[in-house]
């Protein structure tokens, strides 16, 4: 969570402090890399380190995708907060649809444990256990896309503050980024501990 949240806060208050969008790019990222270099001297894991860097260079691209296309230094911060709402819209929707042709995302996971992708589909109860759990997988992506759309519409339509527009944004993403994932993760968990699924004995041939 520190590593995931580290660049954005650099990277909101040095925008908002100094309206330099390539500063405030360069703080970020440089965040990022110590905390890999840490990881690194530690011999420990990078890969949320790596994760944040390049969430951070995919959100640097439309930034200068959107400095390219003549917008201004808040257009262009605002670009910076698109591509993670149009990642949780995708998600959201990809899990959604799995569950709506009861396919569940989640049953091949369940699948890949029981060394069979597709075993799980057979047996109704494992069937909705794992389409309640991909539901709570889709809930944090699909609250981050109501909450922080509105604001970035309102930012770019000009109805909010472009500053307190790429501020807000920046909270969000922090206070619905890994503690609203834990959240739902933590909720997976209770459900899997409460659940007693029974798993259904084929029925003998006559």
């Amino acid at each position: 969570m520190f590593e995931a949240a580290i660049p954005t806060i650099m990277f909101t208050v040095s925008f908002i402090s100094t309206k330099d969008l390539r500063l405030a790019l360069v703080v970020s990222c440089t965040a990022a890399v110590i905390a890999l270099v840490i990881r690194l001297v530690q011999r420990s894991s990078i890969q949320f380190v790596v994760n944040a860097l390049v969430g951070i260079g995919i959100g640097a691209l439309f930034a200068l995708r959107a400095a390219r296309a003549g917008g201004d230094a808040n257009d262009q911060a605002l670009a910076y907060f698109l591509p993670g709402l149009l990642y949780n819209g995708a998600y959201a929707v990809v899990l959604a649809l799995s569950n709506l042709v009861r396919w569940p995302l989640i049953g091949f996971m369940v699948g890949s444990v029981m060394g069979d992708p597709t075993a799980w589909h057979k047996d109704r109860q494992i069937v909705k256990l794992c389409s309640l759990l991909t539901w709570v997988l889709v809930a944090p992506c699909l609250l981050r896309v109501i909450v922080q759309t509105p604001i970035y519409l309102a930012g770019r339509g000009g109805s909010m503050d472009p500053d307190a527009a790429v501020a807000a944004l920046g909270v969000a993403k922090l206070s619905m980024g890994w503690p609203l994932q834990l959240a739902s993760l933590a909720l997976m968990v209770w459900l899997l501990a409460r659940d007693a699924t029974p798993v259904e004995e084929p029925r003998p041939e006559a």
